[in-house]
């Protein structure tokens, strides 16, 4: 069988973000695979950009890398209580494309933040926003990291057992439905 293709979407655009190290830990504990990051780097939604154009060729190449994986991680900081807007753009715009991308789609969320909630409603505010998508979105453990600027080690590794332990449980569960899926 060949590997796995694992798309990560990284809801924070800074390259050094901690959302960015939480999915690179994910991708290593999650093992050998084809892993792929999505880009969101988008023109804003728009009815009448789309009406006008179509769907933009940025967006349409995220709903393809989406419905192409056997599995999607998205790692999401806390913007005010939410997802940050290139995320709740990309989710936006995907959603517009053709073939219904997300079906059954093995999904796993993650999140880190500053604060002491690490995310949590960052999460909440994702399931939510992608209730309709129809993804399977992998509902425990979660893996949710508080004070995230200082969960890291210098080698870009969480720190705190604690969380390595549930991100390689929410690992492992997403990559025996990824086998699944293609079995």
């Amino acid at each position: 069988m060949t590997d796995l293709t694992i798309l990560g979407i990284a809801g924070a655009l800074r390259s050094g973000s901690t959302n960015r190290k939480l999915l690179a830990e994910a991708r290593r504990l999650f093992g050998p695979a084809n892993h792929i990051e999505g880009d969101l780097r988008l023109p804003l939604y728009d009815g009448d950009l789309e009406d006008a154009q179509g769907i933009p060729a940025e967006a349409q190449r995220l709903a393809d890398q989406i419905k192409a994986a056997d599995a999607v991680i998205i790692a999401t900081p806390e913007y005010n209580r939410s997802i940050p807007g290139v995320l709740k753009n990309a989710l936006d715009w995907v959603s517009r494309t053709k073939g219904g991308v997300w079906r059954d789609k093995p999904v796993a969320i993650m999140s880190a933040a500053d604060g002491r909630t690490g995310g949590a409603r960052s999460q909440f505010a994702l399931r939510l926003s992608m209730a309709t998508s129809r993804a399977m979105i992998l509902p425990l453990p979660e893996v949710i990291v508080a004070d995230s600027s200082n969960a890291f080690d210098a080698q870009g590794h969480l720190s705190d057992p604690y969380y390595v332990k549930q991100l390689s449980d929410l690992m492992a569960i997403l990559k025996a439905e990824a086998e699944k899926r293609r079995a």
